[in-house]
C-alpha cells in the first residue's frame, strides 16, 4: 500500500500545498485501485498529478469542513461536464449523514437530484468497516466541533502479502477513539494544528504537537507522519513537541511525496 500525500496544509490551502486530500493505492486482482481521503480546496488539482480522475475507486471523506470536501464541486464538473462522456465508475463518496445535500447546498443545486447523476453517496457508519478493493476502511468519530468527525483506520495489503494499518485522523482534539483508531498503526497521519504555547487555551478543536505525540504513543502507531499544519503553525515547534511525548520515526508530510506502508 502507498500513500501519497496530494495536500496537507491545515484549514485552507497553503502556498506549498492544497488543504487535506491523501490518495492510498495498492495493487489488488490484476490492477491498481486508488482511493483518496479528503478532498480539500486546491487538492483537485495536485490530485491529476498522480492519477487520472477516471481511475479513482472511491472518495472517503473525515468530515464535512470545507478543507476536506469542497473540491467535490470540481469533481463534479470533470464527471458531468467531460467531453465524451465521463469514462470512469459511479464513483462511490463515503462520508457523514447529508454529505450529499451539503455538497449540493455548495454548488447551488436542487439537491434532487443534487450531484447523485455523478456520485453514489454512502453515509458512514460508526466502527462499521468498509471494503473497496484491497482496502478495509474504519470509520471511528473523533473530537472536533461539527455533527460527525471521523478517524479513518485502514487497512491495506503489505509488500510481502501481510496486512498493513494507515490511520488517518482527520480533524480532532485528543481523545479515547482516536487511539482506538490508530492502534498499532503502522502509519499514524495525524493531524497537529495547534502550536503548543499559543493555542493551548483551545479544547475540543484539534490536536497539538503535545497531545499529537500522547495519541501516538498510547496507541502504539509505529510511525507518525504530522499533517494539517497551517502556514501559521510552527512546524519546528510542533515537531519538537510531539518528539516529547512520542519516540518513534516520527516527520512532517510533505505535498507530493509518496511513502510505502509496510
Amino acid at each position: 500500500m502507498k500513500l501519497t500525500i496530494i495536500g496537507c496544509s491545515g484549514s485552507f490551502p497553503g502556498p506549498e500545498s492544497p488543504a487535506s486530500c491523501y490518495l492510498l493505492s495498492a495493487e489488488h486482482e490484476g490492477r491498481t485501485w486508488r482511493i483518496i481521503l479528503d478532498l480539500g480546496n486546491g487538492a483537485l488539482g495536485n490530485l491529476q498529478q498522480h492519477t487520472q480522475l477516471e481511475d479513482l475507486d472511491a472518495i472517503c471523506l473525515s468530515h464535512l469542513h470545507p478543507d476536506h470536501y469542497m473540491d467535490l464541486c470540481g469533481m463534479h464538473v470533470a464527471v458531468r461536464w467531460r467531453p465524451g462522456g465521463w469514462p470512469g465508475k459511479h464513483l462511490p463518496v463515503y462520508g457523514p449523514t447529508d454529505t450529499d445535500q451539503r455538497i449540493a447546498n455548495a454548488y447551488g443545486l436542487d439537491p434532487d437530484p443534487g450531484m447523485h447523476p455523478d456520485f453514489d453517496f454512502r453515509v458512514w457508519q460508526p466502527r462499521r468497516p468498509v471494503v473497496i478493493g484491497p482496502f478495509t476502511i474504519t470509520p471511528v468519530p473523533v473530537r472536533h466541533p461539527i455533527d460527525e468527525a471521523y478517524a479513518l483506520r485502514v487497512e491495506g495489503p503489505g509488500d510481502d502479502g501481510s496486512t498493513t494499518v494507515l490511520t488517518y485522523s482527520g480533524d480532532t482534539d485528543a481523545c479515547e477513539d482516536l487511539v482506538e483508531a490508530a492502534r498499532d498503526a503502522d502509519v499514524f497521519l495525524c493531524e497537529a494544528a495547534f502550536e503548543d504555547g499559543r493555542d493551548d487555551h483551545l479544547d475540543g478543536i484539534h490536536l497539538n504537537g503535545a497531545r499529537a505525540g500522547q495519541m501516538a504513543s498510547q496507541a502504539g502507531a509505529r510511525r507518525v507522519l504530522l499533517t494539517h499544519i497551517p502556514v501559521w503553525t510552527s512546524q519546528k515547534v510542533v515537531l519538537e513537541k510531539t518528539k516529547e511525548n512520542y519516540d518513534g520515526d516520527l516527520a512532517v508530510a510533505v505535498a507530493g511525496v509518496t511513502y510505502d506502508i509496510s
